[in-house]
């Protein structure tokens, strides 16, 4: 399995910007695709994830409300939409593939190579 995410870059603060997870392998309904971020010198971070079959979802508390997540089955495909992006977003983000819901990375034992978003003031 592997997962490749991309749409990273520079954005003003106040825009959007959505990344994309792409999956090569095996991706079933039981699974999860989590988002996370590390920002530099700073902790990895959960971001929120989405149940791969009832696409239903949970958020960070620091996201909620300005990020969402879909996904798209057919094309083995996550999505992380962000809106009202501030300089506190700028990291690295990347996506990985958990067998059940949890925050804690330990739990994801696929990840993608993550794609960098700068956020300007």
């Amino acid at each position: 399995v592997q997962l490749q995410a991309s749409g990273g870059g520079l954005v003003q603060a106040g825009g959007s910007l959505r990344l994309s997870c792409s999956v090569s392998g095996h991706i079933f309904s039981s699974h999860v695709m989590g988002w996370f971020r590390q920002a530099p010198g700073k902790e990895r971070e959960f971001v929120g994830a989405i149940r791969w079959g009832a696409a239903s979802t949970t958020y960070a508390d620091s996201v909620k409300g300005r990020f969402t997540i879909s996904r798209d089955s057919a094309k083995k495909t996550g999505y992380l939409q962000m809106n009202s992006l501030s300089p506190e977003d700028t990291a690295t983000y990347y996506c990985a593939r958990a067998n059940g819901l949890s925050t804690r990375g330990s739990e994801y034992h696929y990840w993608g190579q993550g794609t960098l978003v700068t956020v300007s003031s």
